[in-house]
């Protein structure tokens, strides 16, 4: 449900519009899946099965309850914006049938309101029934998650179909041609300083502006403004650049988008219910046919889009509407949905769990409320790629806590674990090695440009190994 849903129709056309090339995006795919499926097998899985706690009650023991809420906090938080994401990508198929413009790309903020309100409404139905509980949230993915995934595919065959493309290597060269098409648009802005997302839009850019004409006169290699408008990906021929940006960078993401369920352990807590760690293979159903299939298949519905509009706005409803009408515009809706659904779930037991006695159903419905205005801003569905590297930076160092731990201070004895208990509410040493390494890491980022999912490993290691070197002197084993 999670794995073949709203996220999959963001992440795969902002793969293309990075310049990624389709080589480089199938192979990493399929080598940055298959690391992530081995994450879960051999890291998360045996120490479930063997523990048969969650996360947070490991954590808890060796970490202290102090150290728990904090984490929590910074769970729910990250739960929040990444629902509010999805809660626009659904709203973006909601406007569809009332021709509400949605925003673009170059939109960090909302561009209307009749927008606002309708993302309003649909992430309080989302809110609704993620509060409802698990059995509600659960049942929905149920019903929902395997018609999605014949959408996706659809989506893929019927966008490839409105390509043209009769082989490989015609395939190969569209997409190529879409990535310069993309790159070429994206050097000009419109009068309100957004950027152009369409050859339309840049018409309109620079009919009052001489210069910024004869820039996309000399960059579509046209003669006038009238050829301008009449330009297609059929007519341009622009020089393929994939911006720094390739194999590594595909393998990586696919890697560690979900680095805070296997590396970072919050799979723990359903892997604990698993007879034995082979289980763990099970994580290659969501990832070879979530964030394989469906990503290319949702890059494939961008490239057609520009093939058959000039338009490289990435904006889901439209898109799915484009390829396969009504199914598409409900597989949007729906998707978005069974992403926030457990999401916003996942962020009220977080929030829940650092206020002890609170009401489950309010606390929920307060992280949907804080989901629904994140929603309201489209910068969180646009900025998705940095988004969830981020999200796995902070979180998956916490994990190698517990590997580390599990491996080199418990060796491997669930009674260990299981009658230790830290005596303080923060095991600072524990705090230290989980902050030096991100706060490293993000002053790369901010600073360095550094690519969030790059610093995502040596994060992980280097907690890890400060944990070790920070806990030397504490006692391996207290008596409960």
């Amino acid at each position: 449900g999670e794995h073949a849903a709203g996220t999959e129709f963001m992440i795969g056309p902002l793969f293309l519009l990075s310049g990624i090339s389709l080589p480089n995006v199938i192979w990493g795919l399929l080598v940055g899946n298959l690391l992530a499926v081995l994450s879960w097998r051999y890291l998360c899985a045996p120490i479930a099965t063997q523990a048969r706690m969650t996360l947070y009650l490991h954590l808890e023991k060796i970490a202290g309850g102090g150290l728990v809420k904090l984490y929590n906090l910074a769970n729910g938080i990250l739960f929040c914006f990444l629902a509010g994401a999805m809660i626009t990508v659904s709203a973006t198929a909601v406007g569809i049938p009332f021709d509400i413009p949605m925003p673009s790309i170059g939109d960090w903020m909302p561009n209307n309101i009749t927008f606002v309100v309708i993302t309003l409404i649909v992430g309080s139905v989302i809110a609704i029934v993620a509060a409802s509980g698990y059995n509600t949230v659960s049942k929905f993915a149920n019903i929902a998650s395997p018609w999605m995934v014949l959408v996706f595919l659809a989506c893929g065959l019927v966008a490839i179909k409105q390509l043209g493309v009769t082989d490989w290597q015609s395939l190969t060269a569209v997409w190529g041609t879409s990535i310069d098409f993309a790159q070429a648009l994206n050097t000009f802005k419109d009068v309100n300083g957004a950027a152009v997302t369409s050859v339309e839009g840049l018409v309109e850019a620079v009919r009052a502006d001489p210069e910024k004409l004869k820039h996309a006169l000399e960059a579509f290699k046209v003669t006038s403004i009238d050829e301008l408008a009449l330009v297609t990906t059929d007519s341009f021929h622009g020089q393929s650049a994939e911006g720094g940006k390739g194999f590594w960078f595909v393998m990586f993401f696919a890697w560690f988008c979900n680095a805070a369920m296997h590396v970072g352990m919050a799979d723990l807590s359903v892997f604990r219910y698993a007879r034995k760690a082979s289980y763990g293979w099970a994580s290659a159903a969501g990832m070879y046919v979530g964030h394989y299939m469906a990503w290319i298949a949702a890059a494939f519905m961008l490239a057609a889009q520009i093939k058959l509009s000039t338009s490289i706005n990435p904006v889901p409803g439209p898109m799915a509407n484009n390829v396969v009408g009504l199914a598409g515009i409900i597989c949007v809706i729906v998707a978005g949905w069974t992403t926030a659904n457990p999401t916003i779930y996942r962020a009220g037991l977080a929030f829940q769990a650092m206020i002890p006695g609170s009401n489950r159903f309010i606390v929920t419905l307060a992280a949907g409320i804080v989901a629904t205005i994140a929603g309201v801003f489209p910068a969180f569905a646009w900025k998705l790629l940095t988004f969830v590297g981020l999200y796995g930076l902070i979180l998956a160092p916490v994990g190698a806590i517990i590997v580390f731990d599990w491996h080199f201070r418990r060796h491997r004895s669930a009674d260990a674990i299981q009658k230790y208990q830290f005596a303080g509410a923060i095991n600072y040493a524990i705090l230290l090695a989980w902050a030096i390494p991100i706060s490293i890491a993000l002053y790369l980022i901010k600073f360095h440009d550094v690519t969030p999912h790059y610093c995502t490993l040596p994060a992980w290691i280097a907690c890890g190994v400060l944990y070790l070197l920070f806990t030397s002197k504490q006692k391996p084993t207290v008596a409960q």
